[in-house]
Formats: structure tokens, sequence, C-alpha cells
């Protein structure tokens, strides 16, 4: 591996071999899948250390029943605190599902200690012509990552299917951060946790392949080193890219997650995609990153089988 970064907060990082340059297109072409989403919702929140109160506003929403099997002609949205499931507030019934403004606003009490802990999940149900309430789409975002102390937050957060979602097989903690200045894109894969190996083997030696995307097409690979016998790694590894600032909206990152092998191939063990055509956590990472420039975002996204 190349020199050492001192990259807080993780202490010294490990940068990989190369910085490729997005100057020419590559002539390979390698489009990959996304995830399936399933509406979006604009969603804001910040945290009053004064008085210890989390506050949440549902904004708007929109594309958020479009379900094959099924029509719906009203939905509400239901915002709980994890891992408890506590209630943290239960929108009115919309008749409009497909554009709808909310302005719904929600507060609970909350020791500063458990944002460190706490996810919030925004779930959409739809309401069918039996009047029974059908889960129609749900993401979780994690407090940690937020800093609401210090700022608050606001976005769209894109739905999923957990019915057609695929199979969770772990997480990783990813950093993103750009330097305009530089046009520089920093990836700090910073560990993984949880890992479930393929073909039910009982042992494998992970790596994680990191690919930027231009348009679906494969424009530069980077990869860590290869941690022995651990389905919770500990990698630490920066992966810097030249990225020019005018084409930022057409780049993605595919992170996959691979089991090392003698013969150079290893199988996949699933995959994460970040980027602003992504979905779930995928577009939000994304997107908090553009917030915040200069300043790395660190986010938990699930692994996802190939």
């Amino acid at each position: 591996m190349g020199r050492e970064l001192d990259l807080a907060p993780y202490g010294t990082l490990r940068k990989s071999q190369s910085a490729d340059s997005l100057n020419s297109i590559s002539s390979v072409s390698n489009t990959f899948g996304q995830d399936f989403t399933l509406g979006q919702v604009e969603v804001s929140m910040d945290y009053d250390s004064a008085s210890h109160t989390l506050h949440v506003a549902v904004l708007q929403g929109k594309d958020l029943l479009e379900r094959e099997e099924a029509t719906f002609e009203s939905c509400f949205m239901r915002v709980s605190l994890l891992p408890d499931e506590q209630i943290v507030g239960i929108s009115r019934i919309q008749r409009n599902a497909y554009s709808i403004f909310f302005d719904e606003k929600f507060s609970v009490p909350l020791d500063p200690a458990a944002l460190e802990e706490k996810s919030l999940r925004f779930s959409v149900f739809g309401i069918d012509e039996d009047e029974r309430n059908v889960s129609t789409g749900v993401v979780e975002l994690k407090l940690s990552v937020l800093d609401l102390p210090l700022q608050p937050f606001s976005g769209w957060l894109y739905l999923q299917d957990q019915n057609k979602a695929a199979d969770a097989v772990g997480e990783i903690l990813l950093s993103l951060s750009y330097l305009p200045t530089a046009e520089r894109l920093t990836v700090v894969v910073v560990k993984a946790k949880n890992l479930i190996w393929t073909n039910d083997k009982t042992t494998a030696d992970p790596f994680v392949k990191v690919y930027l995307l231009q348009d679906g097409r494969k424009m530069s690979k980077k990869k860590t080193a290869v941690k022995r016998d651990d389905p919770n790694p500990v990698f630490n590894e920066a992966m810097i890219f030249s990225v020019p600032a005018i084409v930022l909206q057409d780049l993605s990152l595919r992170v996959t997650v691979a089991e090392s092998s003698s013969d150079g191939r290893g199988d996949n063990v699933g995959h994460v995609i970040i980027g602003p055509a992504a979905s779930g956590m995928g577009t939000t990472h994304w997107n908090q990153m553009l917030a915040t420039l200069r300043r790395p975002v660190s986010m938990w996204h699930p692994v996802r089988r190939n």
C-alpha cells in the first residue's frame, strides 16, 4: 500500500496505490444494477440541546404508492424511534398519495447519549379497499451520522420496499468527502460487521473493492488489503479519486465486499451503491457529502447480496 494519511476521526489510514483520473472515458462498459426503490419523502430534523428534544418534520412525499400488486387511494406516514419501536408521530391520512404535502411536525424527548444509539424509521402505509394498512415503503436513518446538536438535517430520503429488497449480508461503514479546490473525492472504507459468507462457508478472508462509475461505466477500481478470517473486519483505508466537479452528478460508487481466494477468483459477498441515481442510504449519503463539502460524512450501509 502507499503512504499513510492522517485523516480524523479515523486516525491513521492507508492510501491506495493510484489516484485515477476521469479525464478520459474507459472503453469498458460495465453497468451495475440499482436497489429497488419506492417513492421519496422530504424530511427535516434538529435537536434542542437545552431541552433534550428531537424535532422531526415530514414535509412532502412523491410517488409513494407505485406498487404493481395493489392499488391504494390513500396513505399515511409513521415515524418511529429504533430499536425500541417508539412512535414519534403519525401523519394525517392523505388522499393524493402520489404527490403529497404533509407539513407534519413531531417532537420526542431524547437524551443526548441516545443520539449515538438510536435510528429513525419513516414508514409509509397504503390503505386498501378493505381499510387495511399495508406497508408500502420504509427508510431508516441513523442519528449518529447527522451531528444534529451542531447542525439541522434536511433532505429527501428514498423509500425501499422491504418485500422486494435483497437479503442483507452484513453492514459496512463508509466515509465520503469531496474537496472542490483539488477536485478530489475521498472514500474511506472504515469497517464492516456481521458479514455472511457465500456458499455456507464457515470462514473467509474479506476485502473491499470500490468502483467509480460514470453513467454506469466503470472508470476506476481500487481495493483494500485482505483481512484474514474476520466477519467484522476493520480496514481504515482511504481511496482517492480525481473527479472534476462538472461530472459529479454523473457518478456513482459501487462498493463490493468480496472473499479472497488463492486463484484470484474469490466470490462477491454483496455490494452497496452510492450516488445520485442510487437508492435509500446510498442517495442520502451522496447528497450529504455534496451539502457538506470538505467535511467527511460517515454512514453505515447494508451490504446487499449480489
